[in-house]
């Protein structure tokens, strides 16, 4: 056991907001929690008070915070601004790792895949000392099957407190919540059989065409919320009171120029007798099948990201270039997210006459920061060209209140997590969320997909009645992609 020091302070420096509070006081005693508030409401302070509850009543010597490695100095910054303690990084050094362990510190900063390579020091650290577990975006475990999460798995019970925060703890299908109420509770609450588990809330088309299996599908969706919510807290900016400014979303339909009309079409019939087996197209069995649709995406979006022969100016950039035009002249700042980095280089390069800094996983963390500060506090810059890969975590950029998706990804959690960079705490703005979707394309089929993964998660969470879903979903994101392939 660890004796604090006679100067020890482990209060916190600032007060919380009554929802934060709430949620701290919900879990603080439960040996295991999630805190699965909406982006934006300050996860990293409830996380942050949550230890200094702990270690200060004595129930814990250390805690582990564990998130992705891009993150972990903001973790260090937030530590320092929300408590007095200094935090120890553990990483990929095993020496340093040894000299951390072996030290009487009190907050431990590490990435995911530390503990897959570091799993039998964990396991002896756990036996010398009452260690409690945050695991930040803790969708990163989603996956059972993962060498990160078995090893989780495996020290799970040697934690005396374990919480998992996420704002999307169904990032993409509901299924993705199982390895995550597993930690915590070994299979209490879901079963101890994934596939099962899997099977009964899998929102594939068949769900469209039988109902009976949508039935059973919408009853399995609701009990997960009933069965997490005795050691889990769930608030939505709707309902924490935190009074934000309103978030409007809207699509903006355009046509593509005529050359990418032909490249995306000649693209489109090759794919089309591939993509449509027996009527009813097989997503999630192929990976080769989502690369395929994705490249369709891509040419929807610039052929120029795949093809450099493309010269021609896309059919999106036009409305873009709108977008960008009115948050200027309104003296306001925005962000062009697109998953593509060939894309974040060319749009930087169009609109560099706006003021423009780019984000993206090529570039060095210190590039990266600097074009940060610079969209953060230089008045010139107004424009931000990020990819939601590099950028969707992690920051607050609420000097910004708009945002524009050139294009999209199948996955709920890009698309989530990065308009939420805009619309969080700190914002005194409203704030515009802009979809630029071409006609007869896949980008109708992502819309369509992601729309439905939305309010599934959002009634797996607990967000809505079955009522309100019901009155809501549509199921037929499988015709509008016969529609788009015909």
């Amino acid at each position: 056991m660890i004796r604090a020091g006679r100067d020890a302070d482990f209060s916190a420096k600032h007060e919380a907001f009554d929802f934060q509070q709430a949620a701290v006081e919900k879990i603080v005693r439960l040996p295991y929690g999630a805190i699965f508030h909406e982006q934006g409401l300050g996860k990293t302070k409830m996380a942050l008070d949550l230890t200094l509850r702990w270690i200060s009543s004595g129930v814990l010597d250390s805690v582990i915070i564990v998130t992705k490695k891009h993150l972990i100095e903001n973790w260090r910054d937030e530590t320092l601004a929300h408590t007095y303690v200094h935090p120890r990084v553990l990483s990929q050094d095993r020496a340093a790792n040894f000299r951390a362990v072996n030290s009487p510190a009190r907050i431990y900063l590490a990435h995911y895949e530390v503990f897959s390579s570091e799993r039998a020091r964990f396991a002896l650290f756990l036996r010398t000392r009452r260690v409690g577990i945050i695991l930040d975006e803790a969708q990163k475990i989603k996956n059972p099957a993962s060498a990160v999460t078995q090893a989780l798995f495996s020290l799970r019970e040697g934690f005396v407190r374990r919480v998992v925060l996420t704002g999307t703890p169904i990032p993409n299908r509901p299924f993705d919540v199982w390895a995550l109420a597993y930690f915590l509770d070994g299979g209490q609450a879901l079963g101890t059989d994934f596939k099962a588990f899997k099977e009964s809330v899998d929102l594939d088309a068949s769900v469209n065409h039988d109902s009976e299996r949508r039935g059973r599908f919408e009853e399995a969706l609701e009990r997960i919320w009933h069965v997490l919510e005795p050691f889990s807290t769930r608030e939505t900016k709707a309902s924490s009171g935190l009074n934000l400014p309103p978030k409007q979303e809207r699509i903006v339909e355009v046509d593509l120029e005529h050359r990418q009309r032909e490249i995306y079409d000649r693209t489109r019939d090759d794919l089309r007798s591939v993509v449509v087996r027996d009527g009813m197209p097989r997503l999630d069995e192929a990976e080769d099948l989502l690369k395929r649709l994705l490249r369709l995406v891509q040419y929807a979006s610039n052929p120029a990201v795949v093809d450099d022969s493309y010269e021609a100016v896309p059919g999106k950039y036009g409305a873009l270039e709108d977008e960008v035009h009115a948050a200027v002249d309104r003296g306001e700042k925005i962000i062009v997210w697109t998953g593509f980095v060939r894309n974040v280089e060319w749009l930087a390069r169009e609109l560099q006459p706006f003021g423009v800094v780019r984000h993206h996983g090529e570039m060095s963390t210190a590039e990266r920061s600097a074009a940060i500060w610079s969209f953060k506090h230089e008045t010139s810059m107004r424009v931000l060209v990020a990819t939601p890969a590099s950028a969707k975590e992690g920051l607050t950029l609420t000097v910004a209140n708009n945002a524009v998706f050139f294009d999209r990804s199948f996955s709920l959690d890009d698309y989530l997590q990065a308009q939420d960079r805009i619309h969080r705490i700190s914002q005194t703005r409203p704030c515009t969320i802009v979809n630029l979707v071409a006609r007869d394309t896949i980008d109708e089929w992502v819309d369509s997909l992601v729309s439905a993964k939305r309010l599934a998660a959002a009634l797996a969470q607990g967000d809505i009645s079955r009522e309100a879903f019901a009155a809501e979903m549509s199921y037929g994101f499988d015709e509008v992609l016969r529609r788009v392939l015909a």
